[in-house]
């Protein structure tokens, strides 16, 4: 048994997608979740769909390791679709189980709404597996550079954002090592009911929290000790808003805001 979480996981390229400015994927992103959420049918979906298989094969990134991105999430797809599809004792069905019946407008809804899910997941997953963390932290910190004037710590803010997306894939790893080293030992994690699959995960947990407290002791002890502040950061590479970066940036929120409009 794994742990697929490869959200946070940076996956180094030279792609355009990859020398696209992280303020410009974190605009295009935010303007493709727009889409996702104005769509109304699926003409508007396939054609967001279309703009995400798309950015993932410029980008280059493994399409194994996109799709893993989905599948913590499939048991959400799968009560969306339940929620809408399953009716109790319906007038008209496509199938009948008993009481229980599926509903054909109800499962087109369902799977509608689970679309929805699937490629908001796949397009935001893009930035961070095209952006390594200090980058999106110094994109982060420069967005809520405003902020600063009603007192908002940004660079604490940013800083633990990066720290959290830098430790997620540790985190998944280690669980990992965990589930394998308590299945060697004869740990069952997929039988019985649900009482006994929770305390089956309860050898994983313990370690796996202890582990993550010592972690940020050390990291906590190690920041102290290089005398951090969170004040008066700086920066080996400043990064700027080039041509192509605001090129794309413009295209794509224009894009987006004539999907919303037009696409029914």
């Amino acid at each position: 048994m794994s742990v697929p979480v490869p959200f946070g996981q940076y996956v180094p390229g030279d792609s355009p997608v990859h020398a696209l400015d992280p303020r410009a994927k974190l605009g295009l992103a935010l303007a493709f979740t727009v889409v996702l959420f104005s769509a109304r049918g699926w003409l508007a979906m396939g054609a967001a769909a279309i703009v995400v298989l798309a950015v993932i094969a410029l980008s280059r990134v493994p399409w194994r390791l996109v799709a893993r991105g989905l599948v913590p999430i499939l048991w959400l797809l799968a009560f969306t679709l339940a929620v809408n599809a399953l009716l109790w004792r319906p007038v008209s069905a496509l199938l009948t189980l008993g009481p229980i019946g599926i509903s054909g407008p109800g499962l087109s809804r369902g799977l509608f709404f689970a679309s929805r899910i699937v490629l908001l997941v796949l397009g935001t997953s893009l930035v961070t597996l095209t952006t390594s963390p200090v980058a999106l932290t110094d994109a982060l910190s420069r967005l809520m550079r405003p902020l600063r004037f009603v007192r908002v710590p940004v660079d604490d803010v940013a800083m633990m954002f990066s720290i959290a997306l830098r430790f997620i894939p540790t985190t998944a790893e280690e669980a990992e090592k965990i589930i394998v080293a308590q299945t060697a030992r004869g740990a069952v994690f997929d039988e019985g009911g649900p009482v006994k699959r929770a305390r089956a995960w309860v050898p994983v947990l313990v370690p796996l929290f202890v582990n993550l407290f010592r972690r940020a002791d050390d990291l906590a002890i190690a920041m102290e000790s290089r005398c951090y502040t969170g004040q008066g950061r700086t920066r080996l590479h400043e990064a700027r808003m080039r041509f192509a970066d605001w090129t794309a940036l413009v295209v794509g929120v224009t894009v987006a805001l004539a999907a919303v409009i037009l696409l029914p």
